[in-house]
């Protein structure tokens, strides 16, 4: 048997009892002949906690001071686990990232790994011991500064081991029982998916799903490293996430039209209003924000006014980006030449991903019509080969999701999905 690397998430290992069922799971893929690599989240809401106390110390906390902090929360379940596995006799060594060779650059709080060189973890393994690795850190490759991968960090931190140790499979455990057509806190009858094209779950991951970060699903693309999320609270297969459809017993799973319904609450759209429409002027507002080093989704530059030469341009960008943004763009104002700003944090995102989307008629006119029939109004709008975008009201979002989901006929008519844990903070 092959090598495995499994990652379980903070509702997995959210306390001892957690902690002792994880190590069960461990220990039986040992026991059924493969090398374990597991990796680790903070305990349940820790890392949510931390960063609440950071805050409460300091209104901007160091970045470099705030990475040092949050990356004890995995020191943490990593030890415990380690200490869980010992405890039910067999051999466990734990790791911090960088232990493990997770290099990363040097942007602290959102750092992008550079390479893994699993050494130490390779050592580990040929002398039979089950390693466990705390996810979401590594360390900079130029500073040799203790560093964090942002938010889903320890899905990539699984996904990069794994290619770098040639595994099997990557395992991504979580509290729901795989990937699901829409989120199943919002929508109850949200159907499970048996697999999903790499391309179809980067779209998902980039419009809002949060069962995978858009981050680990590129990399298990780049490195063709399968994936399979589960759920850790059950021994029911999950979502198998890879390049080419799998087989389920005499049957080949085959990929839906529709893949799902997306949405994230987590974007604020900003407006510059009264821009000269010229050529060079759409240039300077996104070269303003790329020096920011802000990353930004949709852009809708409406048509200028014929008396005026003035036109507007929207963008939407993470919340926790927009005081940035507009600092950076009042600061390039004279330069640009715009009239005001508008900045709106009080919007929602909902996406309809499906890779057949663009060779069935009827999708997009469907889609819009039941946002209509649900009273839910659109403000912008976004279409690639695979998904549809619109942005609305941040109080509409949830009715939209299952107006939507259901529209589609992805409901399910059986059992409604189960979230096991997890607060969904």
């Amino acid at each position: 048997m092959g090598l495995v690397v499994q990652k379980y998430g903070g509702s997995s290992v959210a306390d001892a009892e957690g902690i002792k069922r994880v190590a069960k799971r461990i220990v039986e893929a040992k026991k059924n002949g493969h090398q374990v690599v597991a990796v680790v989240s903070a305990m349940g809401d820790t890392t949510d906690e931390l960063i609440d106390l950071a805050e409460q110390v300091s209104p901007i906390p160091a970045g470099r001071e705030l990475d040092m902090l949050l990356t004890a929360g995995e020191r943490i379940s990593m030890a415990l686990l380690a200490m869980a596995i010992k405890n039910l006799g067999h051999s466990a060594q734990s790791f911090t990232g960088s232990q493990a060779g997770v290099i990363t650059d040097s942007v602290h709080n959102k750092a992008r790994i550079i390479d893994v060189t699993p050494g130490r973890i390779r050592d580990s393994l040929d002398d039979g011991n089950i390693a466990i690795v705390a996810g979401f850190q590594g360390v900079s490759q130029d500073s040799k500064d203790i560093t964090t991968l942002g938010r889903g960090g320890s899905d990539t931190t699984a996904v990069a081991l794994a290619a770098a140790l040639d595994a099997e499979v990557c395992e991504i455990y979580t509290d729901v029982d795989g990937v699901f057509t829409a989120d199943p806190r919002v929508v109850k009858k949200a159907k499970k998916i048996d697999w999903i094209a790499f391309e179809d779950m980067l779209e998902l991951a980039a419009s809002g799903s949060k069962v995978l970060l858009h981050r680990c699903v590129e990399y298990a693309r780049r490195y063709n490293i399968p994936i399979h999320v589960r759920s850790s609270f059950s021994g029911l297969q999950g979502t198998w996430v890879s390049s080419e459809p799998i087989e389920q017993g005499d049957k080949q799973v085959e990929q839906a039209i529709i893949s799902g319904v997306a949405h994230d609450t987590s974007e604020a759209k900003v407006t510059v209003v009264g821009v000269p429409d010229k050529p060079g002027e759409a240039a300077a507002i996104f070269r303003a924000i790329s020096d920011a080093e802000i990353n930004i989704d949709m852009i809708v530059q409406n048509v200028s006014a014929a008396s005026t030469g003035l036109t507007d341009i929207s963008f939407t960008l993470p919340k926790s980006e927009g005081r940035k943004a507009i600092d950076a763009l009042e600061k390039n104002k004279a330069g640009i030449g715009f009239d005001s700003l508008r900045y709106d944090d009080q919007i929602g995102k909902i996406s309809l991903v499906g890779a057949g989307m663009k060779t069935n008629p009827g999708v997009t006119a469907d889609f819009f019509k039941a946002l209509s029939d649900a009273g839910v109004n659109i403000e912008l709008i976004s279409t690639s080969e695979i998904r549809i975008s619109v942005v609305t009201r941040a109080d509409d979002v949830n009715e939209a999701v299952r107006a939507v989901h259901s529209a589609f006929g992805l409901d399910s008519d059986s059992d409604e999905a189960v979230v096991y844990g997890g607060t969904g903070r």
